[in-house]
């Protein structure tokens, strides 16, 4: 008789096609959904298109249109062009601009409990609050995936979360995540499903558990998953989609790999500060700081009861004279919904900034905060200048604590609106069925094959790459510290972002935030060395899973990373465009490493085919290091052929052969 399965378990072994499901050993599954969104879904188009795909293998692929939406010239709307051609060539469906935040969206019209689905971008373990295994993955792993094969990663353990009693007034979903973070910071549960069960989900509604899970990749965790029960059939039917309703819980007697509880009852409204989602304290800390912004929605916080119960705060008052009060909407169907009651008249008579439905400010797209000014945001990430601002003053909240510190123009507990105003906490009742809006959804052509895609003079085909060498003397062009994030690496913005599909040009944006000279130094190493490497500590490549952190810096020659440990999407996404992503043995070498050295890596290509260890020697210095690597035979076949591109051909090549 087979052991009793906990979710994550159960979800995984029902789509096992390659490995066993030992934590650490690499596993391929097979992936019925996939997400792609236009900041990263440009370069998994043309991906496809270099990779001959002629239609999507998956049960269902969806392309949405919700971070460049700023059309202040013709590149982002030539992107929407684009993709739309890519979408109706390859067999996916097409959310149009303006339609709504992907991963709410996809969760209200496509989500299916027990299904399996990735993503090109990190929040897509939004997914997990209705009983699916999502994953948050770079472009050319989703590529892959479309074209019928597996996800590769490494099996994580599962981290069991008992969640016992119920929330407290004025305290909701974002403080459950919060309280998360305050315990595991951003790298905590690093190589970890983390798997929520218990008496306390019955105060969670569906929407509050996609708050959760969405966040659950700022703890490192490879995703998040809730049971599939009473409450997401409640959810699915809501949105007229019960059929697809299954039950999906852990067995009776299942274990957890490690365990944690949170007694909900015992829960404060708290807050992060900058520029860390990991740096949370309660709200009663920094209470009282001057406030400039505030902005509630994105896809951290983006459920009918978090719009609403701000409205109710808010409802017969002005925000503060200081605050900017904007409002991003998750969907049109949202909109519908909140215009069907006096929730966004609410809004709109307190001073609301009501903006197009669509992730906006979260990625930097417009909505950036004044110099030195603090905006307190229900987004899932705070990072140094994501905002759009380099010297922002970024906190992240619940959408209470952001309505009641929109009232005062300071940040506020929201349990003071009680004294301040005589407020009683709104209970939120959900409708048994919201307005339900499809019209901006494109079902995928039947005639994909005679489909031309549509390139606008800034969508350029992918670089090729040559493979992997067996000797590099390369210089270290940049060393960094803990935690350097994907947005720190390749940043994201108004400003950047418009040329995520030409990547000669978005590589002029390469580390910029940490130091602006990067891009002149790499081009005039490239010419004298042929390329660099790079150096970080602990978690190197956190955050978004925008794979132009690799791209870009390989474009401009970057032929490994020496870190201390990678964050899961990141990593992959070096191996993916033949970057090695080297570690050290022994932490204390770092220190013996600095900017400006020159590296020789001796029989590189010899040490990764047999299985041995880096030798590394540090000419600046005349000293030798151990390097070792944490990649399986076939990452190791992909960066000897120089990324999964080339891989995929040669593969493909042998395989007609």
């Amino acid at each position: 008789m087979s052991s009793p399965l906990n979710v994550a378990q159960k979800l995984i072994n029902s789509h096992l096609v390659e490995g066993e499901m030992k934590p650490g050993k690499e596993i391929g599954i097979k992936i019925d959904q996939t997400l792609t969104q236009d900041a990263t879904g440009t370069l998994v188009m043309l991906e496809l298109e270099s990779m001959g795909i002629d239609r999507a293998q998956t049960d269902v692929s969806v392309q949405y249109v919700d971070h460049n939406l700023l059309q202040t010239d013709f590149k982002n709307a030539d992107d929407h062009v684009f993709l739309k051609s890519a979408a109706s060539k390859f067999g996916i469906w097409y959310s149009r601009p303006g339609n709504g935040v992907s991963h709410p969206v996809h969760m209200e019209r496509f989500g299916v409990p027990g299904k399996t689905m990735v993503g090109s971008d990190s929040h897509t373990p939004a997914g997990g609050a209705l009983g699916m295994l999502a994953l948050g993955a770079g472009g050319l792993d989703v590529a892959f995936t479309i074209a019928g094969e597996p996800l590769y990663f490494k099996m994580p353990k599962v981290l069991g979360v008992k969640l016992s009693g119920k929330l407290p007034d004025w305290v909701s979903a974002k403080d459950v995540v919060l309280e998360m973070l305050r315990r595991y910071d951003v790298k905590g549960c690093r190589g970890m499903i983390v798997e929520y069960y218990g008496p306390g989900l019955d105060s969670l509604r569906a929407m509050d558990r996609h708050v959760i899970a969405n966040m659950g990749t700022e703890l490192g965790a490879t995703t998040t998953v809730f049971p599939s029960d009473e409450e997401v059939k409640r959810f699915l039917k809501s949105q007229g989609r019960e059929e697809v309703w299954t039950e999906l819980k852990p067995d009776e007697g299942a274990k957890y790999d490690e365990h944690e509880e949170i007694i909900l009852d015992d829960l404060v409204p708290l807050i992060a500060c900058p520029s860390s989602p990991g740096n949370v304290v309660e709200v009663r800390e920094v209470e009282g700081k001057p406030v400039h912004q505030v902005v509630i929605g994105s896809s951290a916080n983006p459920g009918f009861r978090d719009f609403w119960v701000v409205s109710e705060i808010v409802k017969g008052k002005t925000t503060h004279v200081d605050v900017s009060f904007d409002v991003n909407p998750t969907s049109r169907q949202m909109i519908e919904n909140l215009s069907a009651n006096d929730a966004f008249k609410n809004l709109i008579h307190a001073g609301a900034r009501f903006h197009q439905a669509g992730c906006m400010g979260c990625i930097g797209m417009g909505q950036a905060p004044a110099t030195g000014k603090i905006s307190l945001r229900t987004m899932p990430r705070n990072f140094p200048g994501r905002s759009g601002t380099l010297d922002d003053q970024v906190y992240l909240c619940s959408p209470e604590t952001a309505a009641a510190s929109a009232l005062t123009g300071k940040i506020t507990d929201p349990r003071d609106l009680e004294k301040i105003y005589g407020m009683k906490y709104p209970k939120f009742v959900p409708a048994e069925k919201e307005l339900i809006n499809t019209d901006l959804l494109v079902e995928p052509s039947e005639n994909g094959h005679v489909v031309e895609l549509e390139k606008g003079p800034n969508v350029k085909s992918l670089p090729d790459f040559e493979e992997l060498q067996n000797e590099y003397k390369v210089p270290v062009l940049l060393k960094m510290e803990d935690n350097i994030s994907t947005d720190e690496i390749l940043r994201a913005g108004a400003e950047v972002l418009p040329f995520r599909s030409n990547i000669p040009e978005i590589s002029k944006w390469s580390f910029s935030i940490i130091d602006d000279t990067f891009y002149d130094r790499a081009r005039e190493k490239q010419k004298e060395y042929g390329g660099h490497i790079v150096v970080a500590g602990e978690n190197y490549a956190q955050g978004s899973s925008r794979e132009h952190a690799a791209l870009a810096p390989r474009y401009l020659g970057q032929v490994a990373a020496i870190a201390k440990s990678y964050a899961r999407i990141g990593w992959q996404n070096l191996v993916n465009f033949g970057i090695v992503p080297l570690e050290f043995v022994n932490n204390g070498d770092y220190n013996k490493i600095k900017q400006g050295d020159v590296l020789k890596l001796q029989g590189l290509r010899d040490a990764l085919e047999s299985g041995k260890r880096v030798k590394l020697v540090n000419e600046t210095k005349g000293e030798e290091i151990e390097l070792t690597y944490q990649l399986s035979d076939r990452q190791i076949q992909v960066i000897l052929a120089g990324g999964v591109i080339n891989y995929f051909r040669l593969k493909n090549i042998g395989q007609e052969a």
